[in-house]
């Protein structure tokens, strides 16, 4: 269970980001040339800890299934935070990010193998399939707190402002009772073996179909974002912040 040198590393360049945005010019957000420093140090602490916060949601899954009965999690490497054991490069990291870039929306990425068969009950399988979206709604929260009660640079609580938000729409996204997310997840086992083979049959492609509804029909953006404004709302985030945060992170717009 002892954190890998992948993960500490990227914890490392979050920190670098974020000590970046920290020293970065605020007052740039809204004028055509913006601080290069700003720029990089937002884009660098935003995309290196959503990384981070997929290597947790992962742990999250793996760590309950452990507890569960799984005890494979382990020999496959699921416990030690390595982003490189949740993932496929392309599938995973590249395609995420890239929408999380174009979009402003952070698709689920990662992925453990459970064997559920060897877990003690349907309840268990249920709170594997939640505790990877509870644990980025704990980051986030974690976050929110952190800006609220620490004193730092403008720059540097943009960054983190705007990076609670995304772990907010990761809960939400994540819980929603889709096949491939963790919200059908927690429901499949109690669920008949037809609607559970139809769920098998379009998982792998309900990301990208999501990525699509979300970026063309406004109605269920705009629920989306009401959701996640309320909850960020309910932890204390402040809304300014998280939008001067966006504008950074997509600074070619």
């Amino acid at each position: 269970m002892r954190p890998s040198p992948v993960f500490l590393g990227i914890l490392a360049l979050t920190v670098a980001g974020g000590a970046m945005a920290a020293f970065g010019d605020v007052n740039t957000v809204f004028v055509r040339d913006r601080d290069p420093l700003l720029i990089a140090g937002v884009v660098i602490f935003v995309a290196a800890g959503w990384v981070a916060s997929l290597s947790l949601h992962e742990f999250g899954h793996a760590m309950v299934a452990y507890r569960g009965g799984d005890y494979s999690v382990a020999h496959k490497g699921y416990l030690t935070l390595d982003v490189r054991k949740y993932t496929d490069p392309v599938l995973s990291i590249i395609l995420p990010l890239i929408f999380l870039i174009i979009g402003g929306i952070p698709l689920p990425g990662g992925a453990v193998w459970i064997n559920r068969g060897a877990l003690r009950s349907r309840g268990t399988s249920s709170w594997v399939s939640l505790a990877g979206p509870l644990s980025n709604l704990a980051v986030g929260a974690a976050l929110a707190l952190v800006v609220a009660v620490v004193p730092m640079a403008g720059g540097l609580a943009i960054a983190i402002s705007y990076l609670t938000l995304l772990q907010v729409l990761t809960f939400l996204l994540n819980i929603l009772p889709i096949p491939g997310l963790d919200g059908w997840g927690a429901l499949e086992p109690y669920l008949p073996p037809r609607a559970r083979e139809l769920g098998a049959q379009v998982r792998p492609w309900a990301p990208i179909i999501l990525f699509a509804i979300l970026w063309f029909f406004d109605p269920a953006r705009d629920a989306l974002w009401a959701g996640a404004d309320w909850i960020y709302d309910a932890f204390g985030g402040s809304r300014r912040l998280a939008v001067f945060g966006n504008s950074v992170f997509q600074f070619w717009r």
